[in-house]
């Protein structure tokens, strides 16, 4: 089913929830993986997915079709992805870098980690880029997103879409020659 037959069928009261079944099957793992890279944890990246599937659920009327439904669907992820970053940061009485090395550090416990020491000092460098530039870096480096799609996604520029890589690359580069 094309992306377009099953935005017809999300939209119609009749085959809404076969859609969206359709639909959480097509894309969860890749949604899942783009917020566990963001949020870190896996229980808390099931609950931030968990909420961007309701999300998607209760706004798909709204979906004007400016952009490819993925689009809009991973845009949703990352505003619930960084909203949840944010009240767990303020919870924990932390700013958000502090939040990101404490959930980097606790990746050794993480039982769904199986990266190895070098993919460890990588979340730590990624960990310390600013909000924009590591969802750029993310979306480039693990998913191989191209710039136009990335600039579908975030509604910006590709020049400042290679700006913020770059940047980011750079901060990684200088981080790794630091440890």
């Amino acid at each position: 089913m094309s992306e377009s037959e099953l935005l017809q069928q999300l939209k119609s009261q009749d085959t809404r929830e076969r859609a969206f079944r359709e639909l959480v099957s097509r894309y969860s793992e890749r949604l899942y993986w783009h917020i566990r890279r963001t949020v870190i944890n896996h229980d808390d990246t099931d609950d931030v997915l968990q909420n961007t599937f309701i999300k998607i659920y209760r706004n798909i009327e709204g979906f004007k079709g400016e952009s490819s439904l993925f689009s809009w669907m991973y845009r949703i992820a990352i505003n619930e992805s960084i909203s949840f970053l944010n009240s767990k940061s303020r919870r924990q009485g932390l700013n958000n870098t502090e939040l990101q090395q404490s959930l980097v550090a606790n990746l050794h416990a993480d039982p769904y980690f199986n990266g190895d020491e070098a993919a460890l000092k990588l979340q730590h460098a990624i960990a310390t880029l600013p909000e924009k530039q590591k969802t750029v870096f993310n979306m480039k480096y693990f998913e191989a997103l191209s710039y136009e799609e990335i600039s579908e996604i975030l509604e910006t520029s590709v020049g400042a879409l290679k700006a913020s890589y770059h940047h980011a690359v750079k901060k990684i580069e200088q981080f790794l020659s630091e440890d």
